[in-house]
């Protein structure tokens, strides 16, 4: 098996960080930003006043703060430069998929826009409800297209060589660490899982922010009908997937079976309940703008989140961690899952080819970031005016600000953004620190063996539904882990049944980057 496009991917991603220590241009501030972006299709203006008066772009995304603030923040120096009004309408993350799909499916088109995640775009796509955006970024020089890192342009953005949507943000997990609290108590950063766990428990109770109370060791949001499933790949991650991305997390690729039933599965099971052991006490009722506020309150030993931290912590309004937090690879397993005898057995040069020091790491590009797409039954000039906002919001002008930000949630995407250090000391950022954050980045982008999240027809209803369900109702211990498993893969076999197998599993490879008669 191979992937066609994610080895000359990591290759331009490595060179891009060898380029790290030499600071670029630093972007002109948004308030000098070019307008040409904030034209019309091709950057194009008008003649006779702003290009787009009187037109007005109903953009729907989720609650946040993170995500929609940025996109609400910026529409009035949009609508300045231009004349089009963005309103921006928010909805719980919980609603956000079938929010879309239903104005869509149902022609109510209600909404021209939406800032989503990119991993749903194949349900919108293949009936025809998004606007293929392919020739307005071709025509646009502004959007520095070539700017945006290559696993965001063909993770994020693209479908079946087509362009779908723009990427306005880079998303996937990380662990964080406080280097004072693992310092003082002589450990360092967790390697592999079973390290995690050791280290939550041994500082757990310790006062990590001098108020005198016992604080916590390791913080991880389990929120159900939030974004907490995510996190049993980041965990289980390093044991089901062993061979390079193209071998996939989800599914056997011969049966498209699920990979949720066998030791692996179980252990990363046990494994996110028994972090809970050294979590908040209502941590099951905890989003992760809840346990990024614990952390960054100096609450927290070990996390494991997105890029959001990782700037959350240097905003001296909220954060008491400034230069105290370290990034790094999601730790790891010596053990992996053979798919042959669906036993574990330990890493060697076979079993784990991509293995570091013995111990297999396996990134996982959750979500994949937010970004824009257009309702193609808008009006033309709608559609124009609502890409033109996007375009605007991308230029590096603006995102390059944006990602360094903790309260946008936008995390770094484009290449600009990982080369110029000033830009995150700049921000508030030690040098050492935008190292260390960077690098952590730059572990997981260059890792050969990256799991893709799941980017197949229903892929909302394999994860949200089912899968958040299962991991709820284990965590509060209404089921036991045996019945979770169980109840993931009857799930998961149900809506396979329902779509079709074979249809699902040359999605599934085609998302991997594996060709027919591979």
């Amino acid at each position: 098996m191979r992937t066609r496009w994610l080895l000359p991917l990591l290759l331009v991603v490595s060179l891009v960080f060898a380029a790290c220590a030499a600071p670029a241009a630093t972007p002109a501030p948004p308030e000098t930003a070019q307008t040409e972006g904030a034209q019309a299709e091709g950057g194009q203006a008008e003649t006779g006043g702003l290009p787009f008066e009187g037109v007005e772009v109903n953009l729907l995304t989720f609650t946040g703060p993170q995500i929609a603030e940025p996109l609400q923040r910026r529409a009035p120096d949009f609508q300045a430069l231009t004349g089009a009004k963005v309103n921006v309408v928010v909805v719980p993350f919980s609603d956000l998929y079938q929010k879309i799909l239903t104005d869509l499916a149902t022609g109510t088109n209600a909404f021209d826009a939406f800032v989503f995640a990119p991993q749903w775009m194949v349900d919108y796509i293949e009936p025809g409800y998004l606007e293929d955006l392919t020739d307005r970024v071709n025509a646009d020089p502004d959007i520095q297209w070539d700017d945006v890192a290559p696993f965001f342009r063909e993770f994020s953005a693209t479908y079946n060589g087509r362009i779908y949507t723009i990427p306005l943000d880079g998303d996937f997990q990380m662990a964080y660490y406080r280097i004072d609290v693992l310092e003082e108590a002589g450990l360092e950063p967790p390697q592999t899982w079973d390290d995690y766990l050791r280290i939550a428990e041994a500082v757990h109770g310790t006062d990590m922010n001098g108020d005198g109370e016992g604080d916590y060791g390791s913080c991880i949001s389990k929120k159900r009908n939030a974004q907490a499933y995510w996190f049993i790949y980041s965990i289980g991650g390093g044991m089901l997937q062993s061979q390079g991305t193209a071998q996939g997390a989800f599914f056997d690729l011969e049966t498209f079976e699920p990979l949720v039933n066998n030791p692996a599965f179980a252990r990363a099971l046990e494994i996110y309940k028994a972090t809970t052991q050294f979590g908040p006490p209502d941590e099951l009722n905890l989003d992760v703008g809840d346990t990024r506020g614990l952390f960054t309150s100096g609450r927290c030993a070990l996390s494991v989140d997105w890029g959001d931290i990782g700037t959350l912590a240097i905003d001296p309004e909220t954060s008491v961690v400034q230069d105290k937090v370290g990034a790094i690879i999601l730790p790891g397993y010596t053990q992996v899952l053979d798919r042959e005898t669906m036993e574990l057995v330990d890493c060697d040069e076979n079993t784990c080819p991509y293995a570091i020091d013995g111990v297999n790491h396996a990134p996982f590009a959750a979500f994949g970031g937010w970004s824009g797409g257009i309702n193609a039954a808008a009006d033309e000039r709608v559609k124009d005016a609502a890409y033109a906002f996007f375009s605007y919001m991308s230029q590096p002008a603006q995102s390059n600000v944006d990602v360094t930000i903790g309260r946008t949630g936008f995390n770094p995407y484009r290449i600009s953004q990982f080369e110029n250090i000033d830009l995150w000391v700049e921000a508030g950022m030690s040098e050492e620190a935008a190292r260390n954050y960077l690098g952590a980045i730059k572990a997981s982008l260059d890792s050969p063996n990256m799991i893709l999240d799941l980017r197949i027809p229903g892929n909302q209803r394999y994860q949200q539904v089912v899968l958040d369900l299962a991991l709820s109702q284990y965590l509060a211990g209404e089921i036991t882990l045996e019945q979770a498993m169980q109840n993931i893969y009857d799930g998961w076999e149900e809506i396979t049944n329902e779509l079709g197998r074979e249809s699902q599993l040359a999605a599934y490879k085609a998302t991997l980057g594996i060709t027919a008669g591979e």
